[in-house]
């Protein structure tokens, strides 16, 4: 929000966006400094850099807000509202290849990185390399990579120093800066200069002056390992607001407005309380309103979940956004703008959003305590070797390799390979892991809340079964009934149509052919004076259903399916069954569910004798029917409120609330875009069962991390004691370090495996 509005009396609240921040720890800082001011109360988030601060206005003005973060070290600022965003606007902040212009520094740092280092470390792994001189070539490449490169962290380092904290940040510049100037004084005031000089295979322990030491391959190669994971990080980062976008684009761009009697186009931002406009079939309506004119049908499952199409007349209301699938309408508006349905949807969105708790970094957490113990044990081991009367060459040597063999090389490895095997082995599968944030919460999940359109069913109206009267063939009953359908643009109309030519082959063209808004519809085929509709529409012609077909249409009311009435000549022929049909897998994938732990709860904004027939069909025991967007965020907090980690699938707009503010949301790849961006993984087949798989894999990746994180530390702090007693010697620091990777890189590869159930 640009401005800020008032909550409670004597109080307002402001949104900010905060730049600068690398980890968890930073929002925490912020958030901790905030708070300290008197009369605030405020909440950081890290995943989406954004802060919501609530003030008492008289005492506190928005600018000390913004001065209190910017004297913490940080950049902040009032975002504009996301509706004043256009696709134009997000297109502009790209350039080529799509890259956003807050990446492309980060990305040519990473390709600085990766391109310099590689030659480093070939070099100082492989001894055919070390030509003469080897080693100035090496300083040459390192160089830009840790100082060009490696400025962001170095920039944080020195951020975090000024305000008394430590993180990773701290631990890769203390290390690498370590590294590359202990490996500058070997070069130039040492003996590691020499034309010729070779790192020895020598594995025994043994003092060290260290003056022939260098370790420029570490220096780099840190830089550029986690540069990568920092840059595939930020790219993930960025659609934290990428929901909104998709919210706010569903909506018309253009609006025809009856003024004066004429019909002019204007942009919606003009559109007023009290216009009224034109939507033809086929258009979405502008804003909320008000049918003065007209009938149709309007497809509102996109906002509401209800997947038939619903039928509207003259005075009935209509929602901004809906697709309006039938006649001609003019509508006079009755919402605009931030008051609308859809808009409010997009407040929903970013409140879950800001109000998920950023997760935090097991690597940050272990560094807080990690990199103060080993800064004070290299000042501890220096202070000791002096004071030992050893000379000042052996007790730096000492000090620096306490610094070098923390370095986190293995580290830097362990988060970003689990990931990046993990989500590879997930894109093979249909499945989209968007962070390693993601992964902490799939752990926890005890509920899953599934959306029944889209979700559990196929998301469009199928014809699922015929019921004729005595002696009538379904074949003809489908070809006269399927033809005249095929005449009408009705939703419903299309999937009897659809399902006849599936059945029957190509159907016959109807004469005298007419719609009869909310009846059905009526024509001529093949000679047969033919009615398809409601059962309305056959009593006006005074024809009724026999005892089977009304006894067929009751049973497929109940069950919650659209019975269709089809008379020919005079007579009731026929009743067809037309509904949202279940996946063929849904109810496999329920069960796989409840294997994981989970608790299956059916939530829709359909009625509920079709979410209690649907329920049944697979195998769900709770359901919540009948429910609007707002409803299915409060059902999501509820359970939250009852202790519940809940995880929600889903796939429509009317879902993106419900999906951010859940503490896990699996969005069908098959559905909106809004949905994909507020959820957490993306199912890209749209089979329920990836839900499953999904989660066992972010389970198994999270496993995998875990594991990475406790060998890359359980190494460093193994050779911790002999980098202090000085007795590391080149080879051992190098094979602890080239051996902790690899053994990282493996088990991360281990994911690989992975298959689904």
């Amino acid at each position: 929000m640009s401005t800020p509005t008032t909550t409670t009396p004597g109080a307002a609240e402001v949104e900010l966006a905060i730049g600068g921040m690398t980890c968890a720890s930073c929002a925490a800082r912020i958030e901790k400094k905030l708070n300290r001011m008197d009369g605030v109360e405020a909440t950081v988030n890290y995943a989406t850099e954004k802060a919501r601060v609530v003030y008492r206005g008289d005492d506190v003005s928005v600018q000390d807000l913004i001065a209190t973060v910017e004297a913490t070290g940080y950049t902040a600022h009032e975002p504009a509202p996301p509706a004043t965003e256009t696709r134009e606007d997000a297109e502009d902040a790209e350039g080529a290849e799509g890259e956003p212009d807050e990446l492309r520094p980060l990305r040519q740092r990473l390709i600085t990185a990766v391109v310099l280092s590689v030659p480093v470390i070939a070099m100082a792994m492989v001894p055919a390399f070390q030509i003469d001189y080897w080693q100035w070539l090496s300083l040459t490449l390192a160089a830009p990579v840790v100082t060009y490169a490696g400025w962001p962290f170095h920039r944080a380092a020195w951020t975090n120093a000024r305000h008394g904290a430590a993180t990773m940040d701290t631990l890769i510049s203390v290390g690498t800066s370590a590294a590359f100037l202990w490996s500058l004084w070997a070069l130039f005031f040492g003996t590691a200069g020499t034309p010729g000089m070779t790192h020895p295979f020598e594995f025994t322990i043994a003092r060290s002056d260290g003056a022939g030491n260098i370790y420029l391959e570490a220096a780099a190669g840190v830089t550029a390992f986690i540069l990568a994971g920092r840059y595939f990080e930020a790219r993930s980062k960025r659609k934290a607001g990428a929901a909104l976008r998709a919210l706010m684009e569903l909506g018309a761009k253009d609006v025809t407005v009856l003024r004066d009697g004429r019909e002019t186009l204007i942009p919606v931002a003009e559109l007023r309380v009290g216009d009224r406009f034109v939507v033809r079939p086929g258009e979405k309506i502008a804003t909320d309103g008000t049918v003065v004119d007209g009938s149709s049908a309007v497809d509102a499952s996109m906002l509401t979940g209800e997947s038939v199409p619903v039928e509207v007349g003259v005075g009935d209301p209509v929602t901004g956004a809906t697709l309006n699938a039938g006649g001609r309408l003019v509508v006079e508006a009755t919402r605009v703008g931030a008051d609308t349905q859809l808009a409010r949807m997009a407040k929903l969105v970013e409140d879950a959003q800001n109000g998920k708790a950023a997760a935090q970094r097991l690597a940050d957490r272990i560094s807080a305590v990690f990199v103060p113990v080993v800064i004070a044990l290299a000042l501890a081991t220096l202070g000791f070797w002096l004071g030992n009367g050893s000379g000042l060459t052996a007790a730096f040597t000492a000090a620096v390799a306490v610094l070098i063999i923390a370095c986190p090389c293995a580290l830097g490895l362990a988060t970003p390979t689990a990931l990046m095997v993990g989500t590879g082995r997930g894109a093979q599968l249909g499945i989209l892991i968007k962070g390693p944030e993601v992964l902490e919460t799939t752990r926890e999940v005890d509920t899953i809340v599934l959306d029944k359109t889209g979700t559990v069913t196929t998301g469009r109206m199928t014809l699922l079964a015929v019921h004729t009267a005595e002696s009538v063939d379904e074949a003809e009953a489908l070809r006269l009934a399927g033809a005249l359908e095929h005449a009408s643009e009705h939703p419903i109309a299309r999937a009897v149509a659809a399902g006849a030519e599936a059945k029957v082959g190509t159907l016959p063209v109807p004469e005298d052919f007419a719609n009869l808004a909310g009846l059905g519809v009526q024509g001529i085929v093949e000679g047969h004076a033919v009615l398809v509709g409601r059962e309305k529409l056959l009593r006006e012609w005074e024809i009724h259903l026999p005892a089977d077909l009304a006894r067929a249409r009751e049973e497929a009311e109940a069950a919650g399916r659209t019975a269709i009435a089809v008379a020919w000549d005079g007579e009731a022929r026929a009743v067809l069954e037309v509904a949202d049909a279940v996946k063929d897998t849904s109810r496999e994938a329920v069960e796989r569910l409840r294997a994981l732990g989970l608790t299956p709860i059916l939530l829709t904004g359909d009625n509920k004798a079709v979410a209690q027939a649907v329920a049944a069909e697979v195998g769900i025991d709770q359901v919540i029917a009948e429910v609007m967007p707002e409803d299915k965020v409060d059902v999501v907090k509820r359970l939250q409120a009852e202790g519940r980690r809940v995880a929600m699938v889903g796939d429509g707009v009317n879902d993106a609330a419900a999906l951010a503010q859940a503490d896990l949301g699996l969005a069908m790849g098959t559905g909106t875009d809004a949905a994909i961006e507020a959820g957490d993984l993306t199912l890209v087949r749209g089979d329920l069962r990836a839900a499953a798989d999904a989660i066992r894999l972010s389970r198994r990746t999270l496993a995998t991390i875990k594991g990475n994180l406790f060998w890359a530390f359980a190494y460093n702090v193994a050779a911790l004691p002999l980098a202090a007693a000085g007795l590391l010697n080149p080879m051992i620091a190098g094979a602890a370090m080239a051996f902790s990777s690899v053994f990282v890189v493996g088990n991360s590869l281990r994911l690989r495996g992975f298959k689904a159930a």
